[in-house]
C-alpha cells in the first residue's frame, strides 16, 4: 500500500532540498532529507563516502535508508539523491514511499546554478556541462518512470512549485 509521503526526485540543482523544506512548512510535516540522514549514518560527508568507497557502495546505502524510511515513516517530506532512482528497486521503493514529485530541470540551469559548487563529487573534473547532460539524459527514463507528476521548474519561483505540489498533493 502506497503510503502518505511526499518525495521529492530530479537531478542536482533542481531544488528538492529548498523544495522540500518550504513544503514541509507549509504542510506542517517533517523534512528528511536522505543524503543528509546518511552523511549523519556515516559520520562523513557524501564526497568523503564517494571518495573512499566509491559510487556503488553509496548507491547501496541510499537502498537501505529507502527500506527504511518506508518501513517506519509516514507524512513526511522526502528528499532524495538526484541518482537514487536509477536504481530499479529503488523506484519500487520510491513507488511504496508516497507521491513521487520529479522537479524537471534543464541541463543550462543545472550548470548555471552549480557551476562554482565544489561539493558535488559527480561534477567534478573536465566539462561539467557535457557531464550533466550525458547524466541527465541517462537518467531521465528513471526520473519519469517514478513520477507521479513532473513539475518543469525552470522558470519557476519556488513558491509556484509549492503551489503545484500542494495543488496535486492536496494538504492531507
Amino acid at each position: 500500500m502506497k503510503k502518505n509521503n511526499v518525495i521529492l526526485i530530479g537531478f542536482m540543482g533542481c531544488g528538492k532540498t529548498t523544495v522540500g523544506i518550504r513544503l514541509s512548512y507549509r504542510m506542517r510535516r517533517i523534512f528528511e532529507d536522505t543524503d543528509k540522514l546518511i552523511e549523519k549514518r556515516e559520520q562523513r560527508e557524501i564526497k568523503e563516502i564517494f571518495a573512499a568507497e566509491g559510487e556503488g557502495f553509496f548507491r547501496e546505502l541510499e537502498t537501505q535508508m529507502l527500506s527504511e524510511l518506508e518501513q517506519t515513516v509516514s507524512s513526511r517530506v522526502i528528499s532524495v539523491g538526484g541518482g537514487t532512482p536509477v536504481r530499479e528497486e529503488n523506484r519500487e521503493i520510491l513507488k511504496c514511499l508516497g507521491t513521487v514529485v520529479y522537479l524537471r530541470i534543464r541541463p543550462e540551469t543545472v550548470y548555471e546554478r552549480l557551476k562554482n559548487d565544489t561539493t558535488r563529487p559527480l561534477l567534478q573534473g573536465e566539462d561539467p556541462k557535457g557531464k550533466i547532460c550525458e547524466l541527465m539524459e541517462k537518467r531521465k527514463t528513471a526520473y519519469e518512470s517514478c513520477a507521479d507528476f513532473i513539475i518543469d521548474v525552470d522558470q519557476l519561483s519556488v513558491e509556484e512549485i509549492l503551489e503545484q505540489i500542494t495543488g496535486r498533493v492536496g494538504e492531507e
